[in-house]
Formats: structure tokens, C-alpha cells, sequence
């Protein structure tokens, strides 16, 4: 079947033609509500301008030209000029087999099909704690991988991690003094605090910091080597629990050698030298750019540098079509800076490099520090909304097989907070709505699915085989949405935006527990076999869109 959407553009552009009007661009939208139709297209507005002609009557010259179609139902002019399209019985039937033929591939696109697409994104650093701003970046990041492998390509996931830095020697030194764990993150706590109040303790971090760089100590290299395995260990189990799989980990300790190098290698053509340290002069390149040091008058590469030397370590690892970056948006400008650098180091790395950065997390007590260590964890968050969820399932929760969905809820329940929202967007963490099993949560999702699971093991009991060739058939909102599922898979994409995914599927869940609430879809009426496959579509569609969003979807709840 060819795309819908094309087929309308070529009716609409012939019709334009043959009413008598000069050729211009058509644009086939769906309307605001679907009372008004499936698509429609606003050409008319811009070829009244153009001509100085009444908009509604352009409309209507064209809609009386547009050929007949076994794919359109009915063709109307509508409201100051809209051409609206209503699509056919056929179409919808050929919809519905194609959900059910392709099952899991359904909605998957070949837009990208041959590219190679590096995305990092999570992010943590050793020896600090696993938090909230972690599991956003990681929710986010993970469903923009797996919608840009929905539209074709092939997709590497990396995840870029903190293990040299002042942030370690802080911690290093807290645990020298038997001042927290370094695994949890509250040795870093304790010896920031130091750092920060104590002028011995800051030169004494600041001395185990050049011991790191130089690996010259010992017993700072054993503590240090186990302090960072025990990180990596913990940070290994929570992208487990969050459904991730790193293809390639990447670390300052090897960027930070690469990177220096790199700059030293480009000072006096894309660097400068300046009081000591090295320097990249931004605002000479651009106005909205600024200074930024490289390295600085230690001798040390920064997180610039490091920055330079991680786009080198990525490109040895794969040649990819775009390198994709993932992080908060408090690093904007920072990020403009590093890549006009880059792009002057490496000309070829054009609009190969992408940042999309996100809001920050936030919970009703305002924002969170991992300086000070008043800090939310990941681990603890998901714990009090498995908590909550766990209690809705009474004695079910005691069982190991419940034990597992109440945290698949959970982490389902976070991670579609997040991801409803726009990513650029801060998010303020409401449990109450998070783990609501009504209106547009994660479990209000996943209960839809497990409840059209129980549909179809009803079905299969009661011997009622779906049918979507022939036979009765309905055309109501649920199977008028089907189509558009491969649409927002697009429109994602485009957008960079997972919440295009999140709404769809809230609006696609309403509509089928609408009809469940006023139908019976299991029994021995003639339109049995067609609503079974109605709930077997829309069940396979709820599948894919929380696999793309890093969902689960249980079939029990």
C-alpha cells in the first residue's frame, strides 16, 4: 500500500492543476480533530493570496476536481478553506492486516536504512552517585537510540563516564580519611564539603589529583582501582534494570591523554596559547561563542580537552554518519563551544555532530546536589514508586514473578514522566500522577496492554479466531490511528522528540479503553472476530510504541 500520505499530495497537486491554478507546495496534515476528517491540506489559504481569491471557493474548485480513490471515502471543503479527506472502508482494512501480518516490525521505517549512528548519553562518573539527572538523561537518550534504529539505521550506544577528575581526588582523599564509601557517593560528599570549607584538606585533594593524572602513588592507585570498579559495578545493575546495553564505554582517563594531545598538536592554528594555559577564542569565530580553556595552567586537560580527545577515541571505534551527544541543557553553550572547536580540528565532522540536550529532573523539594550529597539517587526514586505500585497489588507483590513487574511498573511509571514531557523541558516528578493506573501515566499504558492480553487469551479460550479480510467491520477512532503509528515514528525522529511517541499512545490506549468500556469484544456475535483483532492491533502497536519509549509491557498486572 503506498504511503497515504503521498497519494493524497499527488490527488490534491493534480486537482490544483486541473482547477485552473499554477502549481504550489501541498502539505497533507492531519486536522485538529477527527471529526474533521483523517488528512487535510491548507493549499487553498496560499493560493487565495497568491491570487487574491476567497479561500473557501478555492477550496471548493479543488475538491470538485480531486479524483475518485478506493482509498478515500468522501472529499469536502471545510471551514475557511480546508480541503478534508475521509479514508475508505478498504483502507482501514488494509490497516488492520498489516499490523497483524508485520507484528513487531509494524511502524519500523527505512528512512535512515544504511546509516550508522553513534548516540551516548547516561553519563555518570565513578566514585559520585548514580542520580535522578542520570536516569533522566538515560531515559531520554535510550528511547532516541531506539527511535532512530525504528527508522532504519544501525545504532551504537556509548556511554561516556567521569573516572579522572577533581571529583575523584575529593573522593579519594575522604576515603584516605575513612570519611564515607566511595562506591555511593558519599566519600565524594564528604571530601567536596572539605574542599570547600578546608584550605588544608583542598591542598592536599589537589595534590592526590596530580597523583591520579601521574599514577605515581601506590596506595592512591589501589584505592583509586577499587574505588572505580565497585562504581562500575553498581552503575552495570541499575542500566539493567533500566534496559540498556552500552556497545562501547568510553573513559576521561583515556579521553583526557587523546585530547591533550589534539590540542597541543592544533595550538598556534585552532588553539592559543594564554596566561599559562591553552586556550580556544570562540567569540572570534562567533558572536554567541566565548573563550573556553583547553588546558590550563597546570599543564592538566580539561573537560574541553577530554571532550576533543572522546570524539577521537568514538571515531576509531566506528566511522558513523552522526555522532549523537545527549546531556543536560545546562552545558548548551559550553557544547557550542567544544564542537566549533572541533569542527576546526576536523573539518570532515560537519553536521556530524549532534547535541540534544534535555531539562533538568526535578522533585517538589526543589533541586537536587550532589555536591552537598543531598542528593536523590535513581536507585532510591525507583524504589519508592515500586514501592507505591506494589501496594495496588496486594498479596501479588510477594511472589518473585510480581516482584519483577512491580518494578518493571516502576521504572515504566519514571521513565514515562520523562519522557511525556518536551525534552528541552524541566520536569518536576509528581508520584501521585506517576503511578496513577488512569489518565496519561506509564502504568495507565502498560495496564492497557495486560488487560488486551487478558482479552485475547479470553478469545483464544472461547475459540474465536480474529478476522480483518472480510466480514463486519467498524471504522471508529481506535482503527482510524493505526495508520499514524509509522507517522510518529517519523515525526520522533524529526523532532528529536520521544513525547511525540508517549502522546500517541496515550491517545490510542483512551480510545480502546473507551470502546472496551461500551462493547463486548468477546462473544459469540457477529462482530466478535473483527473486535478481537481490533484489540489484538492495537495491543501489538501498544508493544511496539513501549518498546521505543525503554518500556516494558507485562502482560499481566
Amino acid at each position: 500500500m503506498k504511503d497515504i500520505r503521498d497519494r493524497l499530495t499527488g490527488l490534491v497537486k493534480v486537482a490544483v492543476g486541473a482547477a485552473g491554478f499554477g502549481a504550489e507546495e501541498v502539505i497533507i496534515e492531519h486536522p485538529g480533530t477527527m471529526g474533521l476528517g483523517d488528512y487535510a491540506t491548507a493549499v487553498a489559504f496560499k493560493i487565495a493570496k497568491r491570487e487574491g481569491n476567497n479561500p473557501r471557493e478555492v477550496a471548493e474548485k479543488i475538491m470538485e476536481k480531486i479524483e475518485k480513490d478506493e482509498y478515500v471515502d468522501k472529499v469536502e471543503a471545510a471551514g475557511a478553506g480546508f480541503v478534508n479527506f475521509y479514508l475508505s472502508e478498504k483502507f482501514f482494512r488494509e490497516s488492520l492486516i498489516k499490523v497483524l501480518e508485520e507484528g513487531e516490525s509494524f511502524g519500523r521505517r527505512e528512512s535512515l536504512t544504511g546509516k550508522k549512528v553513534m548516540v551516548e548519553y547516561t553519563d555518570p562518573n565513578p566514585f559520585k552517585e548514580f542520580h535522578i539527572g542520570h536516569l533522566m538523561s538515560n531515559t531520554i537518550g535510550e528511547s532516541l537510540a531506539r527511535i532512530i534504529e525504528a527508522n532504519g539505521a544501525e545504532v551504537k550506544r556509548a556511554n561516556y563516564q567521569g573516572d579522572v577528575g577533581i571529583h575523584v581526588a575529593k573522593a579519594i582523599w575522604a576515603a584516605m580519611k575513612g570519611k564515607g564509601d566511595l562506591a555511593n557517593g558519599t566519600a565524594y560528599a564528604a571530601g567536596n564539603k572539605a574542599y570547600e570549607t578546608e584550605a588544608e584538606a583542598k591542598r592536599e585533594i589537589m595534590e592526590i589529583n596530580r597523583k591520579i593524572y601521574k599514577k605515581s602513588d601506590e596506595e592512591i592507585n589501589r584505592i583509586y582501582d577499587q574505588g572505580r570498579e565497585e562504581s562500575l559495578e553498581r552503575f552495570e545493575k541499575m542500566y539493567k534494570r533500566l534496559g540498556t546495553k552500552f556497545d562501547y564505554y568510553f573513559f576521561e582517563s583515556e579521553a583526557a591523554v587523546a585530547g591533550e594531545k589534539t590540542v597541543r598538536e592544533n595550538t598556534g592554528k585552532v588553539f592559543e596559547e594564554s596566561e599559562g594555559a591553552v586556550v580556544f577564542r570562540g567569540e572570534k569565530r562567533d558572536s554567541v561563542l566565548h573563550t573556553r580553556v583547553f588546558i590550563n595552567s597546570e599543564g592538566l586537560p580539561t573537560y574541553e580537552a577530554k571532550e576533543l580527545g572522546l570524539a577521537e577515541l568514538k571515531r576509531e571505534k566506528e566511522n558513523c554518519d552522526w555522532w549523537v551527544v545527549v546531556t543536560g541543557n545546562e552545558v548548551n553553550d559550553y557544547f557550542k563551544v567544544v564542537t566549533a572547536a572541533m569542527r576546526e580540528v576536523w573539518p570532515e565532522l560537519k553536521g556530524k555532530i549532534r547535541h540534544i540536550s534535555h531539562g533538568m529532573l526535578r522533585l517538589p523539594s526543589g533541586k537536587m546536589s550532589s555536591r552537598t550529597g543531598e542528593v536523590m539517587t535513581a536507585e532510591s526514586l525507583i524504589a519508592q514508586v515500586k514501592e507505591r505500585i506494589k501496594e495496588g497489588m496486594a498479596e501479588k507483590a510477594e511472589s518473585e514473578e510480581w516482584e519483577k513487574i512491580a518494578d518493571g511498573v516502576a521504572v515504566g511509571a519514571i521513565k514515562y514522566s520523562i519522557l511525556k514531557q518536551s525534552p528541552g523541558k524541566d520536569i518536576v516528578f509528581d508520584l501521585e500522577k506517576s503511578i496513577s493506573f488512569e489518565g496519561d501515566s506509564g502504568p495507565y499504558l502498560q495496564y492497557t496492554n495486560a488487560r488486551i492480553n487478558s482479552v485475547l487469551e479470553q478469545a483464544e479460550k472461547a475459540g474465536i479466531e480474529l478476522e480483518a479480510a472480510g466480514g463486519y467491520f467498524e471504522i471508529n477512532g481506535i482503527v482510524r490511528r493505526w495508520h499514524r503509528f509509522p507517522e510518529v515514528v517519523a515525526a520522533a525522529l524529526e523532532n528529536n522528540a520521544p513525547n511525540y511517541m508517549a502522546a500517541y499512545l496515550h491517545e490510542l490506549a483512551s480510545e480502546f479503553n473507551g470502546y472496551y468500556a461500551e462493547n463486548r469484544i468477546v462473544s459469540q456475535e457477529e462482530s466478535a472476530p473483527f473486535r478481537v483483532a481490533l484489540a489484538a492491533a492495537t495491543g501489538q502497536i501498544l508493544k511496539n510504541g513501549l518498546k521505543i519509549l525503554g518500556m516494558e509491557a507485562p502482560e499481566r498486572m
